[in-house]
């Protein structure tokens, strides 16, 4: 007797060169798995974010500051998060700006559901957000159609080269001021996927990530097709910072900042109830 055909499953993250080097073991099927095929579907982070309110994909990428908004459909993974240990988004400005200059000024943001954009309110609550495409921030900033910009992914290593003057690093301040490392993106899973699924999808998780750090040259060749104009060095450099020990298992450091941030969001006003941090086991 035959067994029965794989169920697909959708995995949806970011075009970015730290998720391409992720997954790059399930993309191009160096993992696979007996019971689940893999079909990924790229799109940037708030897109996700606003997705996974709706519970549209099986396992999506998202950003933390989403979690309490998706918490009743989607349960976070061990494996898969980004995070800044003393580093993160930044906000960068087209002439030297002390971070305090922020308050009251225009600053491009790329989405109200980024943990980039709680972690900004959390340090200044006082300024005008301007949500922009993520890839657009730098060039708004640079033809001054803001007083400033909030940028993530590739953009944090080649904003000097447009010019652009850091104002604020958000993960060296929230470690300075929390000694937390500043956790950004996550994997999550439906809820309501039999438990075998979620079993094997955490499995399949880990196995892709470990795979691209023990290849890392050939992930690396892979991820540079995402990596938006980034030479080899700046990608390497970019994966390094959001590929890392963190990445395969959170352990208990990731929920326990994931915790502390929303913890102060919730207390700040900015999101509407308090949440528990559940990470699938």
């Amino acid at each position: 007797m035959s067994s029965p055909p794989p169920t697909e499953i959708v995995c949806a993250h970011s075009p970015d060169s730290d998720d391409a080097f992720m997954f790059y073991g399930l993309a191009t099927k160096k993992i696979r798995s007996r019971i689940l095929t893999i079909r990924h579907v790229l799109e940037d982070i708030e897109t996700l974010n606003r997705k996974a309110t709706q519970g549209l994909y099986e396992l999506t990428a998202i950003s933390f500051h989403a979690y309490p908004y998706v918490a009743d459909k989607y349960v976070l993974m061990s494996g898969g998060a980004s995070v800044g240990d003393g580093y993160g988004p930044l906000v960068v400005s087209s002439h030297p700006m002390q971070p305090e200059d922020l308050k009251g000024r225009r600053i491009a943001i790329p989405g109200t559901m980024t943990t980039a954009f709680l972690a900004l309110k959390l340090f200044e609550p006082d300024f005008e957000h301007v949500v922009t495409p993520f890839d657009q921030i730098i060039a708004s900033v640079k033809e001054q159609k803001v007083d400033a910009g909030l940028i993530i992914h590739e953009g944090q290593l080649t904003y000097g080269d447009s010019g652009l003057f850091n104002v604020l690093d958000l993960g060296k301040w929230f470690k300075a001021k929390y000694q937390l490392p500043l956790p950004l993106g996550a994997n999550a899973m439906r809820r309501n996927l039999p438990e075998d699924v979620k079993a094997e999808c955490a499995k399949l998780l880990r196995e892709s990530i470990q795979y691209s750090l023990d290849h890392r040259e050939e992930a690396l060749n892979y991820a540079m097709q995402f990596a938006r104009d980034l030479d080899t060095t700046l990608a390497e450099q970019f994966v390094g910072m959001y590929v890392n020990h963190y990445t395969i298992d959170g352990g208990d450091v990731v929920p326990r900042a994931a915790q502390k941030l929303l913890d102060l969001g919730f207390e700040a006003g900015l999101i509407p109830h308090r949440i528990t941090v559940e990470v699938a086991s």
